[in-house]
């Protein structure tokens, strides 16, 4: 994990917007995160797991993560691709987050079936993340659901981001680089 920001840590997220629980987002998400900060995520939510308390307002579990969530200096946001956008489960919970409501580097992940919709992080996820507040300062990444355990899926994307990553980092932990 080279270019991992020295110094203070940074504190990590991932949302995980698959309906199925531990999916493959999960582990592509965990990675791209664990790469970026060279540290595990402290925080991972998988959406399939919160069940009914999405749809309730009120509901103190889901308003805690979100907090904790926005509060994170990198938060790694995937879903699979459904009908060439993020789920429905996502949308649940990023609907949640006022207009700065993340205050970190934001970084729209999805996985989908083939290349046809590889722009879907791009032109789905990736306005929602600035219009909450977080910092997109890379492309959207998407990876072939068949390449979700494969390293070298993620490298061309993680040689350009992980260096403008780690300099955001850096700014926001006080770290050096």
């Amino acid at each position: 994990m080279s270019g991992a920001v020295s110094g203070v840590a940074s504190r990590v997220a991932v949302v995980v917007g698959n309906p199925k629980p531990q999916s493959r987002t999960l582990v592509a998400a965990t990675y791209v995160a664990t790469e970026l900060s060279g540290h595990a995520p402290d925080l991972v939510v998988d959406l399939a797991e919160l069940g009914a308390g999405l749809l309730d307002w009120k509901d103190a579990q889901v308003a805690e993560l979100v907090a904790a969530v926005g509060a994170a200096d990198l938060v790694v946001f995937a879903s699979p691709t459904y009908k060439g956008t993020y789920t429905g489960l996502l949308k649940l919970f990023l609907d949640r987050f006022a207009t700065d409501g993340v205050r970190g580097v934001a970084v729209p992940l999805m996985l989908g079936a083939g290349p046809g919709h590889a722009l879907a992080p791009e032109l789905t996820l990736r306005p929602v993340l600035t219009e909450i507040g977080g910092t997109v300062a890379t492309r959207g990444l998407y990876v072939v659901d068949s390449a979700h355990d494969d390293p070298s899926a993620y490298a061309p994307w993680l040689e350009l981001s992980r260096p403008v990553v780690t300099a955001l980092l850096a700014s926001r932990t006080g770290a050096s680089a």
